[in-house]
């Protein structure tokens, strides 16, 4: 038997350093530009932040369904073990960028070669006791959501203590441990003999399949909605700490401690939430996580004070705690066997099209109704988004009984 618990424990630092990896530049990445990439203007400079930050998930929602065959044909552990190591490498790489389009073409790299968070989401729903899947799927996405928001927090401290710079290298050797110790540790049953003698299905056609189960495309667009509202003004939030903190010392720190203060709550919030929802059903939770996500944006548009927003942000990270372990749970509850892999690439290529327009068009709107704006659009977004939940999945989790369907 697996120790489900032992993959459990090494896949959250996994995760947790994968996500930081890929958001722990947030908070100096306009410093970075202006003071080391000879970035001056203040509009080019939040233009470049938002292509820069989203450049990474272009070609992680382009690639990631390819990754997530080859995982259902080979396994889930060569996954990590590729897209860790090879994340290491292209994080430490961005440490030596002299210009912005190197920092571009860098994080597109590293969207590329990504999927860690599929392949984890995948071996752990595939070893963890059924009854237990709640609170593992939930336990592991903390670790993920928890890097993507004290990524920032970490981001911002080191950038006081030892420069832009040498970030990129301190982050590509952590994940270069957690990749090794996915490697020793991490233990997978995957019977490669009968993955071999199923049908090579394209990725087109896995969709096509997948499709045609009505819950998941509905939660693919859950998966982009809600990642759309979170990263529209995360980007942004940096230059809001300035403009509320003004030009004072340690602004990098304050602007990385309001990015990542909703992570303390959504790491305590996510095991909960999974334990509850193993018990009331993974449709209320993702329900009542949403419309709370969208009333703790609304405040967040009206602070004056640096104190006032990370009380808003904190409040914030206990909702989305029950946000995407509960999509998971419920892709897993409906995806047939042996496609469980393809199907939570699908969902992280949805869940790279939300981090990757939401930045952009979060960018682009600044100029016209500022970051205050934008958090009024991700609550009223949230809001629409409870609506096609209760609409498309609450019926489905009505019918008490029901396991997985295909």
């Amino acid at each position: 038997m697996i120790n489900w618990k032992v993959n459990l424990a090494v896949l959250w630092f996994g995760q947790f350093f994968a996500m930081a990896g890929m958001s722990m530049v947030t908070p100096f990445l306009p410093y970075f530009l202006q003071e080391d990439l000879g970035v001056t203007n203040t509009s080019h400079v939040a233009l470049w932040v938002s292509f820069i930050f989203s450049s990474n998930f272009i070609t992680s929602f382009l690639f990631q369904p390819v990754w997530g065959k080859i995982a259902d044909r080979k396994g889930r552990k060569i996954m990590l073990l590729r897209s860790g190591f090879g994340m290491a490498v292209c994080i430490m790489l961005m440490g030596f960028a002299q210009a912005p389009w190197q920092l571009l073409v860098l994080r597109m790299l590293n969207g590329t070669i990504s999927g860690f968070n599929p392949a984890a989401v995948s071996l752990m729903s595939a070893t963890a006791p059924r009854e237990r899947m709640g609170f593992a799927l939930g336990t592991l996405q903390s670790g993920g959501v928890a890097g993507t928001i004290l990524g920032p927090f970490i981001g911002g401290l080191l950038a006081e203590w030892v420069g832009y710079r040498p970030i990129f290298y301190i982050t590509g050797t952590f994940l270069l441990v957690a990749s090794l110790l996915a490697l020793f540790f991490v233990k997978e049953k995957f019977d490669a003999a009968k993955a071999a003698k199923e049908p090579d299905v394209s990725v087109v056609k896995g969709f096509a399949q997948l499709s045609k189960i009505p819950q998941l495309p509905a939660l693919f667009m859950v998966t982009i909605m809600i990642q759309f509202a979170m990263l529209s003004s995360m980007p942004l939030i940096p230059l809001f700490v300035q403009e509320l903190h003004g030009q004072d010392g340690m602004l990098a720190f304050y602007a990385g401690l309001v990015t990542s203060i909703t992570g303390f709550s959504n790491m305590a919030a996510s095991p909960i939430l999974g334990r509850i929802g193993d018990r009331i059903g993974f449709e209320r939770i993702l329900l009542i996580a949403l419309i709370g996500a969208a009333i703790a944006f609304i405040p967040q548009a009206l602070v004056t004070h640096v104190w006032q927003l990370l009380l808003c942000r904190f409040l914030f990270g206990a909702f989305i705690g029950g946000l995407l372990p509960s999509v998971n749970s419920l892709i897993r509850k409906y995806t047939p066997e042996g496609m469980e892999s393809r199907a939570y690439s699908f969902n992280t290529s949805a869940l790279s099209l939300g981090n990757l327009i939401g930045p952009i068009i979060g960018g682009l709107l600044n100029n016209w109704i500022h970051i205050q704006g934008i958090f009024v659009l991700a609550a009223a977004l949230l809001a629409v988004n409870a609506l096609w939940v209760k609409r498309t999945l609450m019926p489905a989790g009505a019918m008490a009984g029901k396991g997985k369907t295909g």
